[in-house]
Parts: structure tokens; sequence; C-alpha cells
């Protein structure tokens, strides 16, 4: 792993998740690990896309982060940049995402288009054209 910075994001999801293929076949992320709960759902768990990095973590109630829904909103959107936007926009809605805005080409050259995901978390999915 390179030893520069990198951004790591940690997305926070619902206590009793144990299903997360969403990002797998929505993204082709690869889960490096997991920790989970006695009851077997997911406490923390680390994806991979390419050299990417994120995190999913569950809420606790000694948090004070706390999952889209618990708010009916989010104070960030991911941007993931992608080779071919079109393919990657249909794969996540197909894994179960949520259309927000359709992809377009914009002015300043990118083709862009924002879903959500099943845990509430918006992703801008864009690619240079």
């Amino acid at each position: 792993m390179n030893s520069n910075p990198f951004f790591a994001p940690e997305l926070f999801i619902p206590n009793g998740i144990q299903d997360i293929s969403f990002y797998e076949k929505a993204f082709g992320a690869v889960e490096l690990r997991r920790f989970s709960n006695e009851d077997g759902s997911i406490h923390v768990a680390e994806l991979r896309l390419d050299e990417a990095l994120f995190h999913l973590h569950e809420t606790t109630a000694k948090s004070f982060y706390f999952s889209p829904g618990a708010h009916n909103g989010t104070t960030v959107c991911i941007g993931l940049f992608v080779a071919d936007v079109d393919a990657t926009m249909k794969s996540a809605i197909n894994a179960g995402a949520k259309e927000i805005s359709p992809l377009q080409d914009y002015d300043y050259g990118y083709r862009q288009g924002t879903i959500k995901d099943p845990f509430g978390h918006y992703w801008q999915l864009q690619q240079k054209t």
C-alpha cells in the first residue's frame, strides 16, 4: 500500500446488516476483511475498488455518526470516477441502487449521474469525456 496520504471513506450503515454484496455487484468491490458481531451482522468491513479503500461501519449508541436513513439525508456524496460510467450506472441500478439523477454530459467535460445505494449513501458516478 502507498505510504502517501489517501482518502478511505467510512460509510455508516444501520445495525444488523449482514449483506453488503451491493458494492461487489454494483462496482466490483472486493471485501478485504470483516469484523462481525455475535449475530453475524457487520461491525466493520473493509472494501477495495481497484486501489481505493473504503469501510462500512455499523452505527452504535455511543457514536456521533449516523447512517443516512437516520435523518433521511446525508452530508456527503461520494464521487466515483470509472472507465465506463454507463455500464457502472446500469450495474448499480441492477444491484439495487435508486437513480437520483440520470447520466448526462456536462460542458466541463464529465459525464455524471447520481445514485443512492441501499444504505442511503449517495454516489456520483462519473467519467471524464
